[in-house]
Formats: structure tokens, sequence, C-alpha cells
């Protein structure tokens, strides 16, 4: 949510920001509904305020005796006058609110200029791809041919975009997600593990920017609750509505759930296989700091996901979001990308973002400064670390070999029972 207080104080710079993604200038727009809804209010006090001195004449009139009823008269009409001012200083704040809560948080000084992916800028590469000998797959053939990644039996009881895994799969991706907890809790890792609710209500999706702008995107109960898209919802919300003493930060959390998408704008991409999917379980990261130490805890974020990849072996690259393909409440974003040879491309699996304040204003979640007084906004952050189904799909493509098998990277063993290649089709069972 964006301040209109910082809009007024410099417009230029709101307007140059909404310019970076891709959007027309609105302050001034924003700026005459704030200049009306300011009016009402003034105009409402200043009634209020002639009211009060009015009803103390009347007081003293009848105090001596004297006739007030052409002052009782004008405190009348003075009462319907405030309620028209109170209905529409509301209504105008109102307005505002619905303008402003849908608007995109905007991008660092930093983050490049572009309409989309290809104004995106490539940091770095790490890792070699690998010189297959044989024509590689991809993970849908190869788990299928093991019969244990079935999409018909998922496709029978929920449709589209589901899986059911099964045998050694099943138990690679819980190894996985072990995995990447493991060495996020680890001391090195710092993040703090949580076990949070999947159905969150209205203001905790609103909190985040979820509501009102991606309702379609989310799935909905009947009684209210929403199912999590990320576990970034629920983590992030821990700080909702709380003042944070400064010494308690950075707070750093870390979850394994599943995630629920509608996918309501990704109609026709990634039908195939386990990219784009309904329900898949992913890793988060939550980081929850000062404004002043969000940039370095950016980093160490976006490297805590890469060390996931660096640690198993897979190749990728991390690469800056431009203003126009940054998910709308982030201020900078790092997209880190695994090479997958059976796409014979690299594709996104984890999107480590700053959300500066633009989240803690709608949650009203701040810290107490150890110096000064009062309270300032928190900066929240948040990145996958990693999604899992895909570091599946990324394992399996870049360590198959040539009979179908696949080499179990050194780093899962010991939460596989030490089992080094899950056998080819020939072998299954």
């Amino acid at each position: 949510m964006h301040d209109i207080r910082t809009i007024r104080e410099n417009p230029a710079a709101f307007d140059a920001g909404l310019k970076k993604r891709n959007l027309a200038p609105l302050s001034a727009e924003l700026l005459e509904v704030d200049r009306r809804r300011r009016a009402a209010i003034s105009e409402s006090e200043g009634i209020q305020s002639r009211r009060k001195a009015l009803s103390q004449h009347i007081g003293i009139a009848k105090h001596k005796g004297e006739p007030a009823d052409a002052l009782m008269a004008e405190v009348a009409a003075l009462e319907e006058s405030l309620k028209t001012g109170a209905a529409l200083a509301a209504e105008l704040d109102a307005e505002l609110t619905r303008r402003l809560e849908v608007l995109p948080n905007l991008p660092f000084d930093d983050v490049p200029e572009g309409n989309d992916e290809t104004g995106n800028v490539e940091i770095r590469r790490v890792g070699s791809q690998r010189n297959f000998a044989f024509p590689a797959k991809d993970h849908v053939a190869l788990g299928e041919a093991t019969g244990e990644m079935d999409f018909t039996a998922a496709s029978k009881m929920s449709g589209a975009r589901f899986v059911v895994l099964k045998g050694r799969l099943a138990k690679l991706e819980r190894a996985i997600a072990q995995f990447m907890l493991d060495l996020h809790t680890s001391e090195e890792g710092g993040y703090t593990e949580v076990n949070p609710p999947l159905l969150v209500r209205d203001n905790a999706a609103y909190g985040v920017g979820q509501l009102p702008r991606f309702a379609e995107d989310m799935f909905h109960t009947d009684n209210g609750f929403w199912l999590i898209p990320t576990a970034e919802l629920p983590l992030t919300n821990l700080v909702n509505d709380t003042v944070v003493d400064e010494r308690a930060l950075p707070l750093r959390y870390t979850a394994w759930t599943p995630c629920f998408r509608s996918e309501a704008g990704a109609a026709g991409k990634d039908t195939r296989g386990m990219i784009r999917q309904h329900q898949f379980p992913k890793v988060e990261l939550v980081s929850i700091t000062t404004p002043e130490q969000s940039d370095e805890e950016h980093k160490r974020m976006t490297a805590r996901a890469e060390e996931v990849l660096k640690r198993l072996g897979l190749p990728f690259r991390t690469i800056l979001l431009c203003g126009g393909d940054m998910g709308p409440a982030a201020r900078k974003t790092f997209d880190i990308e695994v090479w997958l040879p059976g796409q014979n491309a690299y594709r996104e699996i984890s999107s480590c973002s700053n959300c500066g304040e633009f989240q803690a204003r709608r949650m009203g979640a701040r810290f107490r400064p150890k110096e000064g007084k009062g309270t300032r906004f928190v900066h929240t952050l948040n990145g996958s670390g990693l999604a899992v189904g895909r570091t599946l799909v990324a394992v399996l493509e870049n360590y198959q070999n040539e009979d179908g098998s696949v080499s179990v990277p050194e780093a899962l063993r010991p939460y596989m029972g030490g089992l080094e290649t899950i056998p080819g089709p020939a072998k299954a069972k």
C-alpha cells in the first residue's frame, strides 16, 4: 500500500516509479481525490467547532433566561451538514484506498527498465550444463516410464494440473524438502522452521497484497477461507498488527507447505508435466527486517536459495528482473533459474523479492528502534528456497542415465536411505 503523504510530497518520483512498471502517471488523479477528501474533513472540523461554540452560547442564554431558539435551529442545521460532510469524507477516503490498494509497489532505483522478461539482466551463471551422450528426456517421460509419476490417476480424481507421485519418486520429493529445511534451519542458514496454517482469512491475504487484486488466482472455500498460494502469506503475517523490538530483527522464517493456485492467468502455459500445477510443495523463506538491513538481507536470502542448487549440483543462473516483469508487491526481485535438459532451457525455480514497507503498511507491521522514539514500518522479504516439485524435475532431468535410471545426488542420499540410483523402467517395481 502506498502512503498518500509520500505521493503528496514527491508526485514526480511516484509517477516515475509507475513508469518503470509501464503504467501511466496517476499522481494528479490521486492527489485530486486526496484534496477533496482533506477539504471535506476540514469542512467537517469547522462545522464541529462552530457547533461546539453555539452549544456553549445556548447554555449561557438558557442560564440567563434569554431565548435560544435561533441558536438551537442553527445547531440542528449544522448537524445535518456534519452528517453530509462526514459521509462525503468517508466516501472519498474509501475511493482513495480503492485506488491505492491495487497499485503495484514502486521499483528501487537500481531495477532495470523493461516491459517484460526481455528486459531482465543476468547477474551470474553457476555450474556447467551436462553434455549427454544420448538424447535427454524430460521429467514426464522419465517419471511415467517408472510408473511412479501418474498424471492420469490424478486427472481422474482432480482434473488437469495435478500429479500422483508414488514409491521412490514420492520419497525423493520428500527428501528434497527435508534437505532444504535442514540447510535453511542450520546455524549457517539461520531460519526458524514454522508449520503454519494452510487456510487464511481475508485480512491475511490482504496484508501481503493478494487481495483484492489476485482473488481469481487463489482457491476460496465456501466458509470464508483462502488456500495459501505460498507460505509467504502466513509467514509474513506473523508480524501482522505487531510492533517488534529492533533488537529482535531480522526475523527469518522457513516453511515447507503445499501451495494452491488456480493458474487463472496461465491458460495454455506449461500444460505438460509438473512445471505449473494447481497444488505443489514449496519451501519458503521470509525475512522481517529494518529498512537499513533489507538490501543485504535480500542478497543473503538469494544466496541461501542458490546454495541449495549448488549442493545438489544443478546448474543455474540468477537474473535481476526489470520493472515490467516483477511481481506487484516487490521493489526488487532476483529470479533463480535452473537448467532443465529436457526443455533445453533455464526455468524459474526461485523468486527472491524485497517488498520494502509495501506489505508492512497493509498489515500494520512495525518495529521500535533501539534509539529514538516512535515506531517505523518493517521491510518484508520473501523467496522460494526452493520450489520442491521443480527441484524434483531438475534432479530427474539433470541426473538421468541412458537406461532411464536416475542417479541420486550425493546430498540427498542420506534422506533416501543410502539409495544411489532410482532404477529405470525395466527395473522399476
